[in-house]
């Protein structure tokens, strides 16, 4: 059931797949579409299953796409994440758009998981902060809402940054 993420890919009618072996702990399998590159821990992947899964987002420079590639290949390879996902080169060029997305897939329920992929985004930079070195209370975003079309002024966010994390100091709250 590795293609939970997968819905997008069922407009392309093929997935062009590279395995790789990791450590004893991860068995990443790279698969992309027109849309995307999916980057998955197919030791783990049943765990992203149900209602409460969803992803940390960060937005990159379309000019960051090598980036995007060694970021998500790195959240998954460490560990940080059982997914990670991020805009393809052909979707960049199609589109044209200035920036695109890397999505950090977790459980939203599983609070360990959330504190290992925000400690991941935060120990990367990933998330931006302010001039006076607040961060950003980004929102995690559910499936679901993705699912429903929820962009925009219509996204409402029920779990955000700050739930886990004091924004002045970047620690962990409780």
């Amino acid at each position: 059931m590795f293609l939970r993420s997968y819905e997008a890919c069922e407009l392309a009618n093929t997935l062009l797949i590279e395995k790789a072996a990791m450590s004893d702990n991860v068995n990443l399998q790279v698969a992309s579409n027109p849309a995307y590159v999916f980057y998955i821990d197919k030791n783990r992947i049943d765990a992203l299953a149900g209602k409460s899964v969803g992803k940390w987002m960060h937005f990159f420079s379309c000019d960051h796409i090598d980036f995007a590639e060694s970021i998500c290949k790195k959240a998954v390879e460490s560990g940080a994440v059982i997914e990670a996902k991020h805009t393809s080169q052909e979707s960049i060029d199609f589109l044209g758009l200035p920036t695109d997305v890397c999505c950090f897939y977790v459980q939203a329920d599983d609070k360990d998981a959330q504190r290992k992929a925000l400690r991941f985004l935060i120990a990367n930079d990933l998330i931006r902060r302010t001039k006076a070195g607040k961060l950003f209370d980004i929102s995690f975003k559910f499936d679901e809402q993705t699912r429903a079309g929820e962009y925009g002024a219509d996204f409402e966010s029920k779990v955000k940054l700050s739930d886990y994390v004091d924004l002045q100091t970047g620690e962990f709250i409780s």
